[in-house]
């Protein structure tokens, strides 16, 4: 007797066991590993025709994916496009022409009483561009992915206590 999934009533294909209850390769991609967790979405019940298009279309792929991007990143592997000041040779991050500039924009907010709004303003970013560049790990030869961080494989564009001091200024004047 074929199993069913105990969340969509799914009878097709194959049936995974977890905490000892049948789920469907869809149902499975999606529940959690937490018990707790894990029962209660089991008891939100869907109906299995809302999710016959996503499982036709095979939308489990992307956690293999996401998956693969964290090893990457664990490796030290640059898993997205680079951040400005830095280009992607050889699927590495390398300093591009205009690395210098990440830099100066570092020291123009550390040394000098100037707003995101003018520095923003004189680099030619918005003021979230400013505030991204400002937060960016990569600067430091490591790579943030999934909330981690990371050892990378490339040449820092800044020193840790340049960075820090940001950090900090940024922190002390409540910017997120």
């Amino acid at each position: 007797m074929k199993k069913v999934c105990s969340k969509c009533g799914y009878k097709e294909g194959k049936v995974f066991s977890i905490f000892e209850t049948p789920l469907c390769e869809f149902c499975f991609h999606f529940a959690p590993e937490n018990k707790k967790e894990f029962f209660d979405y089991v008891s939100e019940k869907v109906n299995k025709g809302e999710i016959e298009t996503f499982r036709k279309q095979n939308r489990t792929g992307n956690s293999r994916q996401k998956k693969g991007m964290i090893e990457k990143a664990k490796e030290g592997k640059v898993v997205s496009r680079a951040p400005f000041g830095y280009k992607i040779v050889e699927n590495k991050l390398v300093k591009a022409q205009n690395w210098e500039v990440v830099e100066n924009i570092f020291l123009d907010f550390q040394n000098n009483k100037i707003s995101l709004n003018k520095l923003s303003k004189k680099y030619g970013f918005s003021v979230n561009g400013i505030k991204k560049i400002l937060r960016n790990f990569t600067y430091l030869g490591k790579i943030k992915f999934n909330g981690e961080v990371h050892e990378g494989n490339h040449e820092p564009l800044l020193s840790s206590t340049l960075f820090n001091h940001v950090q900090d200024k940024l922190e002390r004047l409540g910017i997120k």
